[in-house]
């Protein structure tokens, strides 16, 4: 959203003060209006809203827009382009004085000083007043009035504090050339806004779902609809490939593992499992067990719910044997991941291998043709799984795709390291299930031994 749509004021009457004396040459003008400009672009301009006014001065004043006049952004910005600069003396105070008695007078489209209300002036010049400041700036304060004063290049700082609201250090700005000027903008863009939860407001364009966050919010969207590209309204995930993910889980069932601890593992499956959407569209789930040979649990698509795959899940007995992972990983390769077992043509493949001991045969090929394959590998490790093998068997970036727990009841601190980002696919439907699936998948890592 544009910086306006992010910032709440409270209603306010804004009038700059821009000194065009001849000390402030053409091209320094025109920076003083970009300035200008910025500074409106970022506020929630409107009848109810902030009203803007502009005074020029040098020798004399003149009005350049009224708090009365048109208040659309294009007509506040059209009116900042078309200001030519006075080009003689420099007389602040009757600038100031012009401020008070008409400027913001109800006459000119000054709106009563209610509480709610504030009355704003910027203050932009360069110069030595050849006039006094001091009571008229005073006069303007106990009128409501708050004055920021920007001094640029050799202004005189003691004119700027007499002008100033308190505290000092907020009203007084110098900038040491009208180059710079605009680094200012972000502080005026600040100062106006109420910083409020925008979304409680209401006060946002946010099609589905609004996040808060301070002084500004996104937009999000609800399950099963993905964020379109312009931040704000959501699509329907059609369902289609749009969501669609073969993960097959690889698991030791060796001796080391221990029968308590393999039913943690099952556990861990299934909870990842409940974060899926499963269906022939969607995610499809395999389940090899691995010791010293490689059994097939139950092939992708076997099952089309969670519910029938979770049963599988709980049903698996505990192979009890060696620890044959690159045979393994081979099978993952060349079948689970095959069309003839239930694999789709197309669709992300992700490989979950857990193991808890160094392999007895050799993994590097098989690793590797894994990784050639396309396939999304990540490698979780327990007990007295070797560090070298683990990073062997993930994908790049390799730290993301490997974790690592000394002991299946701390595992549930892998998921402080899981930073899985699988999403890389253009379908928004496609990431936002990943995505979906990653942070559960730490949630759930997180919760395991809970």
């Amino acid at each position: 959203p544009s910086p306006g749509a992010l910032c709440r004021t409270k209603p306010t009457d804004l009038v700059f003060i821009i000194d065009s004396s001849r000390s402030v040459r053409p091209h320094d003008f025109e920076k003083i209006k970009v300035f200008v400009s910025r500074v409106i672009e970022a506020l929630p301009v409107g009848p109810n809203a902030t009203r803007v006014g502009i005074i020029n001065y040098a020798s004399a004043v003149r009005s350049e827009l009224a708090l009365q006049g048109p208040q659309s952004k294009a007509a506040l910005l059209q009116a900042v382009r078309s200001i030519q600069p006075l080009s003689t003396g420099t007389m602040t105070g009757l600038a100031i004085q012009f401020a008070i008695s008409r400027a913001f007078s109800a006459a000119e489209g000054g709106r009563a000083s209610a509480p709610h209300f504030k009355k704003v002036a910027i203050v932009v010049t360069d110069g030595r007043p050849q006039d006094a400041v001091q009571d008229v700036s005073a006069r303007a304060r106990a009128a409501g009035i708050e004055i920021f004063a920007i001094g640029v290049g050799r202004v005189d700082m003691g004119t700027l504090r007499q002008m100033a609201s308190e505290p000092l250090d907020e009203h007084v700005d110098y900038v040491e050339s009208y180059s710079v000027i605009e680094k200012l903008t972000r502080k005026f863009q600040e100062a106006f806004c109420v910083v409020s939860d925008l979304c409680a407001t209401g006060d946002h364009d946010c099609q589905q779902v609004c996040v808060s966050t301070p002084g500004t919010y996104r937009c999000a969207c609800r399950d099963g609809f993905s964020l379109n590209s312009d931040g704000k309204t959501c699509t329907a995930c059609n369902g289609g490939l749009g969501s669609a993910l073969d993960l097959v889980f690889l698991i030791d069932g060796s001796k080391s593992v221990r029968p308590e601890n393999f039913e943690l593992v099952k556990k861990f499956i299934n909870q990842i499992v409940d974060s899926l959407e499963v269906s022939d569209k969607q995610a499809q789930v395999g389940l090899v067990q691995y010791s010293s040979s490689v059994r097939q649990e139950f092939p992708l698509g076997q099952f089309k719910n969670k519910k029938d795959i979770k049963a599988a899940v709980k049903k698996m007995s505990y192979m009890e044997k060696g620890t044959m992972t690159g045979q393994a990983l081979k099978y993952l390769v060349d079948s689970s991941f095959s069309v003839i077992n239930g694999a789709r043509p197309g669709v992300p493949k992700v490989g979950i291998v857990f193991t808890d001991g160094r392999s007895q045969d050799y993994i590097s090929d098989a690793a590797k043709k894994a990784k050639d394959s396309g396939f999304r590998m990540f490698a979780v490790g327990v007990g007295n799984a070797v560090e070298d093998e683990l990073r062997e068997i993930a994908s790049e970036p390799v730290a993301e795709h490997y974790f690592y727990s000394a002991d299946f009841r701390t595992i549930s601190k892998i998921g402080k390291k899981l930073q899985m980002k699988i999403c890389v696919e253009e379908d928004p439907c496609e990431c936002k299930s990943m995505v979906k699936f990653q942070t559960k998948v730490e949630d759930l890592i997180n919760s395991l031994q809970q």
